[in-house]
């Protein structure tokens, strides 16, 4: 069985959530912190062996004391973080163990995630190598400029919006990070592509919103009593509502 290590970025600052005194990843949503539904399906997973969230350095000790009955019942260890989030997840990297062969990279701030989405990406990344979800575009893109004027309308054929788990060949994460330089990517999938890995798609599900402004939080709020769950005896019954099937 193919094992895999687990990186939770969230040393990032959080300033487009509006509040300078709470962080995204921090705050309850529905009764648990957002960061443990974040992690807390792929620490049920036997395949994953190592799991690790990253923390700005001077947050460490506060995360430490606010979250200590989480951290007693899980196996996760913290890394400080660096300046931007590939900083971040290099880091990481650098602590996952020699034995584990693949690494997923998931938001801290996206909580809203299922077993079969991470199953699904996790199982494309072993056939492929490296793989993520993420969700066609439907809407029609605008390129504006800085004075928020439309410029060009940009076709979206072929136009997907990714998501994380990003999940790779743990030695082709390394050599992507090690050829990264100066390089700021947005997400893990950018600096393979740049190594010239081919990385594949899974088609995601739109409730797997990251969380980044206060609105976020609302539509999260809503949605996640909507996640599809799984099917048990109960859901068995001719009644059964078939959204959950």
């Amino acid at each position: 069985m193919p094992t895999f290590a687990v990186i939770l970025p969230a040393a990032g600052s959080s300033s487009r959530f509006g509040d300078p005194r709470r962080k995204k990843p921090f705050i309850e949503l529905k009764g648990r912190p957002v960061w443990v539904r974040a992690v807390e399906l792929f620490l049920s997973r036997d395949d994953v062996v190592q799991t690790l969230i990253v923390l700005p350095s001077d947050e460490i000790e506060f995360f430490r004391e606010k979250f200590r009955a989480n951290l007693a019942f899980m196996n996760v260890e913290i890394v400080a973080g660096g300046a931007s989030r590939a900083e971040s997840v290099q880091n990481a990297l650098a602590r996952v163990r020699a034995d584990v062969e693949f690494v997923a990279v998931h938001d801290a701030a996206r909580p809203l995630i299922v077993k079969a989405w991470i199953a699904d990406v996790f199982d494309a990344a072993i056939a492929h190598g490296a793989a993520i979800p993420a969700v066609p575009i439907s809407s029609t893109v605008k390129r504006v400029s800085r004075d928020k004027r439309i410029e060009e309308t940009v076709p979206r054929e072929g136009l997907w919006a990714a998501q994380t788990p990003q999940v790779a060949r743990r030695d082709w994460l390394l050599e992507a990070f090690a050829k990264r330089g100066d390089f700021q990517a947005t997400d893990e999938a950018q600096l393979l592509e740049r190594t010239g890995r081919s990385v594949a798609i899974v088609e995601g599900s739109p409730l797997n919103l990251k969380i980044t402004t206060r609105e976020d939080f609302r539509m999260a709020e809503a949605l996640v009593d909507a996640l599809p769950r799984e099917k048990t005896l109960g859901a068995l019954h001719p009644f059964a509502d078939e959204r959950f099937l």
